[in-house]
């Protein structure tokens, strides 16, 4: 056995050091022979994939880039965690949400791995004065609780501090948000329930600040936004003003800057999208900490943060992929630096979850801390010049969309003056093209979508407050379509049908055989591939094949499928100029309206 010198020495010490032209050169030289003739100056952003915000995801990083030094755990900017042990230390807050008065599922929760409540407090949910039965066997010393009560945030609050004093719990061992919110409120419902200056939430900071060193008064949510449609710099922008406004209000109602500071907890979505959602919470904690530097405190620009796993990928159907989605975006809200994360159950699209889906939240987070040891090291992505470059771009665009914010009178004059929601809604609908063409895949719904699926049914959720920003979700154009199908189904007995006629071989048709059945379930219309176009009992057809044989046959067959009864031909493929063909389905064409368009002919109402 040869054994090598400990010289110190690199294993690729004797091979010249590859440059970035080299690179760039075998990159284009790999897309010439793919068909694409790129300059190899172009070559990096031929791969590159647009992100929201105007960033770009590139295909290679280096330590050239040189991105801002992120700092230590602890010390600011806060990048890489609010604390010198990091944010996870043991592990995060498993903080479980609850909408009604179930003592028996909270209890459930708490003696298997939740470790806070959040509970939704107001009418339809958990009423004020029911607190009391629900924490009734629950250890409040050891158990924090957070309320997210909106217009009755002032009674919740009193109730709860009250249970405290009768159940005798020292001041200095309560724990948790009491959860004023009054821009989130309005954001939510259209109007706020404090007047100017914010007294209720001024009054709630100064109590806790005065008598529960370890209870914050205040959260900043930026669910509201995000649910609306926002993207990551526009989720962070809203949610830096909203916490300047708080800063504003806190100090002119007479707390320190460094009380003030102590007083807010910031709340953001956790998405499947893993990398954007650990660089949104490092570049998160970036922002206030720049915040505080301008207040004249950058040590006390330590945020705390709850992540939520995002209600917009939740989905109706085939909700069995939730839990791979929340799965996701739990480690990311992990490895961002969350100090506590709530994980929605996967039938939370549904209504009310039940026990089986609760208990597989809440090990997901678990299963995370306990079996994956991922709370034992602290940033972990840290150092990867990717997510580095990736936060220092987002906090910039969020800067940015903060001081626009800021520009038109702060966080409430944009709510009241319609622009916040106009741009989220810009954002939305851009968003919605790319679902609608399924360049942005969901899975069970646009893509691979089960149409013999046995419906998952619960019991209806209490109705979520309204009458400001909408809610959205990624499937609700699919879900409309799919809702049309089921009302047809049960109306007629059967789905709206397709036929799909391959030309040729199988080598020949496959693919397109393949993505034509998928596109059509995607919207409720069963493909039927077996048998003869008039024993399919399908009034459409549509043609897969190869291009070669379309050229060859698409004439002559849909010639012949329109006399044996076809109302309608479709073509897989990119459009072309073949007659009796009426419409083309491509990678890229506008699924939704392809779907929408057939619904209609079949009298899919």
């Amino acid at each position: 056995m040869t054994v090598l010198p400990d010289d110190g020495l690199s294993l690729a010490a004797e091979f010249p050091a590859a440059t970035h032209a080299q690179w760039q050169r075998l990159v284009a030289g790999v897309l010439s022979r793919s068909g694409k003739d790129v300059p190899e100056a172009e070559a990096e952003d031929a791969l590159s994939t647009a992100l929201e915000d105007g960033l770009r995801a590139r295909p290679l990083y280096a330590a050239a880039d040189g991105v801002p030094d992120p700092g230590f755990p602890g010390f600011a900017p806060f990048v890489r965690s609010g604390r010198a042990e990091g944010s996870t230390a043991g592990g995060w807050d498993v903080r479980q949400r609850h909408t009604v008065a179930d003592p028996e599922a909270v209890l459930t929760d708490l003696e298997n791995g939740v470790t806070s409540l959040w509970l939704a407090v107001g009418p339809g949910g958990i009423p004020v004065d029911g607190l009391d039965g629900l924490l009734k066997d629950v250890y409040l010393d050891l158990a924090p609780v957070v309320l997210d009560a909106g217009q009755e945030t002032a009674a919740a609050a009193e109730e709860l501090l009250a249970l405290y004093a009768r159940r005798g719990v020292a001041a200095e061992a309560v724990r948790g948000n009491l959860g004023a919110d009054p821009l989130g409120t309005q954001a939510r419902t259209g109007s706020a329930y404090d007047g100017d200056g914010y007294p209720v939430a001024v009054g709630l900071a100064r109590r806790c600040a005065e008598t529960y060193p370890g209870l914050r008064a205040l959260t900043v949510d930026a669910l509201p936004y995000h649910e609306a449609g926002s993207s990551a710099a526009q989720e962070l922008g809203s949610s830096l003003a909203t916490g300047v406004a708080y800063l504003r209000a806190l100090t002119d109602g007479g707390l320190s800057i460094e009380q003030a500071l102590g007083q807010l907890e910031f709340r953001y979505a956790a998405t499947a999208d893993q990398f954007l959602t650990i660089a949104k919470l490092r570049a998160a904690r970036r922002l206030w900490a720049r915040v505080a530097e301008a207040c004249g405190t950058p040590a006390a620009g330590a945020q705390l943060q709850h992540a939520v796993t995002s209600p917009v990928m939740m989905t109706a159907r085939d909700p069995w992929v939730n839990m791979l989605r929340t799965t996701v975006a739990t480690l990311a809200a992990g490895v961002g630096g969350a100090e506590s994360v709530t994980v929605h159950p996967f039938d939370h699209a549904l209504g009310l979850p039940d026990a089986f889906s609760r208990r597989i939240a809440r090990n997901t987070s678990s299963i995370l801390i306990e079996e994956s040891h991922l709370s034992r090291v602290i940033d972990p992505a840290g150092g990867s010049w990717y997510v580095e470059t990736l936060t220092d771009e987002l906090a910039h665009a969020a800067w940015e969309f903060f001081q626009r914010i800021e520009g038109l009178g702060g966080q409430a004059a944009a709510l009241a003056s319609g622009r916040l929601g106009q741009d989220l809604a810009e954002t939305w609908e851009a968003r919605s093209g790319k679902l609608a063409k399924r360049r942005e895949p969901v899975t069970g719904v646009s893509e691979f979508p089960h149409l013999a699926e046995k419906p998952v049914v619960r019991e209806p959720a209490p109705a979520e407050p309204g009458g400001g920003l909408p809610r959205v979700r990624r499937d609700e154009a699919y879900e409309a379509l799919r809702a049309r199908s089921d009302a047809h189904l049960a109306a007629t007995g059967a789905r709206p049908r397709v036929y799909l006629a391959a030309l040729g071989p199988a080598a020949a048709h496959t693919a397109r055989l393949t993505f034509a059945a998928n596109l059509f379930q995607a919207g409720g219309v069963e493909p039927v591939t077996e048998g003869s176009f008039e024993d399919s009992g399908a009034t459409e057809v549509c043609l897969c094949s190869s291009d070669a044989l379309y050229e060859e046959q698409a004439e002559s067959e849909a010639a012949a499928l329109r006399a044996a009864g076809a109302r309608h031909v479709s073509l897989a493929g990119r459009p072309g100029s073949y007659p009796g063909v009426d419409a083309y389905v491509f990678a890229g064409c506008d699924a939704v309206a392809v779907l929408s368009a057939t619904l209609d002919r079949m009298g899919a109402s």
